[in-house]
């Protein structure tokens, strides 16, 4: 599903025209993504948790030529589903 299918779907549900609906999911995608930045978690009771996770620099290796490459450190966004999604994702 794409952007603008979920914010079809968004608009359907809820009665919002699709203009609303947009809106609605681009405050909404822009409030998660501000509070990951300043190092916040997101929470959804049942449907999952929006969280940041610190990856440690470590060694890799380029394939191409096997030269070992120094990887920094990074933190990058992590989502763990809720009960309440799994169970409705397993049928």
């Amino acid at each position: 599903m794409t952007k603008a299918e979920f914010i079809d779907q968004v608009a359907e549900k809820t009665g919002l025209s699709k203009k609303d609906a947009g809106e609605a999911v681009e405050a909404m995608l822009d409030t998660i993504a501000d509070t990951l930045k300043r190092g916040g978690d997101v929470t959804f009771t049942g449907f999952g948790k929006f969280t940041v996770q610190h990856r440690a620099a470590r060694m890799g290796v380029n394939p191409r030529t096997g030269a070992k490459v120094q990887i920094a450190a990074t933190k990058v966004p992590k989502f763990s589903a809720g009960s309440q999604l799994k169970a409705a994702v397993k049928g």
